[in-house]
């Protein structure tokens, strides 16, 4: 049985993303199925050809995450084929602040929360079942440091991610005792272009590449988080402990007050 170091069989959401797209490639190797889901074929297929140069089986699905039946259709038939040791939910959107005390556009809410975590949490729902049977597989929920507090430019990208992460965490508890392992990924500023999108600094930027390995060397282990880069994962953390008027001067002094 393919083990948490080696698995035989891979499905990434959000696999034309930066952070997506680096993960493929990153898994891509002789003997390895890759099954990635995106938006825009042209996009996938650039990603499907490096992977498959590195020797890997690559299936490709085109499918927008808000569609929850879609997804369930999609683990349905694709149950039927292969049975995915590692399911990384890595699609994601973020909104902003408008400034002028103008939130972020609710329609541009709505959307957010439908893909960072209604659509997290319905593939998570369609292949458990098959990984409690089998008592073998990994799921993992990219969330992001701004889970562990609040950022005023972002609140309703913090407030998806803050529940991602929990719902993380108690899966992970649930479901140690079936075989299946659950890691929650809490990833700094990665260069994409959502990233230089965000209003704000970007203390400590990862190129793409850097944060694949980071992810994919630590999955390994099966670990109940994985958190970079230091120190800012640890000043993210620190926020949550802080008294909240320290903490929300101290985002203030950072530069995350305003748009």
């Amino acid at each position: 049985m393919p083990s948490f170091h080696d698995p035989a069989c891979i499905v990434l959401t959000g696999a034309t993303g930066s952070i997506g797209s680096a993960l493929a490639q990153w898994y891509a190797k002789p003997g390895r199925t890759l099954v990635l889901q995106g938006r825009r074929i042209d996009a996938l297929e650039r990603v499907a050809a490096i992977c498959r140069d590195k020797g890997a089986t690559v299936e490709l699905e085109v499918l927008d995450v808000q569609d929850v039946p879609g997804i369930q259709r999609w683990i349905a038939q694709l149950s039927k084929r292969h049975t995915p040791d590692l399911v990384i939910v890595n699609a994601g959107q973020n909104t902003h602040v408008q400034g002028d005390g103008k939130l972020e556009p609710f329609d541009e809410v709505q959307t957010l929360l439908n893909v960072n975590l209604r659509a997290a949490m319905a593939l998570v729902d369609a292949v458990v079942p098959g990984m409690v049977t089998r008592k073998h597989g990994q799921i993992v929920l990219v969330s992001s440091l701004a889970a562990y507090y609040g950022l005023p430019l972002t609140p309703a990208y913090s407030a998806s991610k803050a529940a991602l992460k929990a719902y993380g965490e108690g899966l992970r508890g649930y479901l140690a005792a079936h075989g299946v392992g659950v890691t929650v990924v809490l990833p700094g500023y990665v260069d994409s272009p959502m990233c230089r999108a965000m209003p704000g600094p970007k203390p400590f930027l990862w190129q793409p590449d850097k944060a694949a390995r980071r992810i994919g060397q630590g999955l390994r282990r099966n670990p109940p988080r994985i958190s970079f880069p230091f120190p800012l994962n640890f000043s993210c953390w620190g926020l949550s402990v802080l008294r909240p008027t320290v903490a929300q001067w101290f985002l203030k002094v950072s530069g995350y007050g305003k748009p």
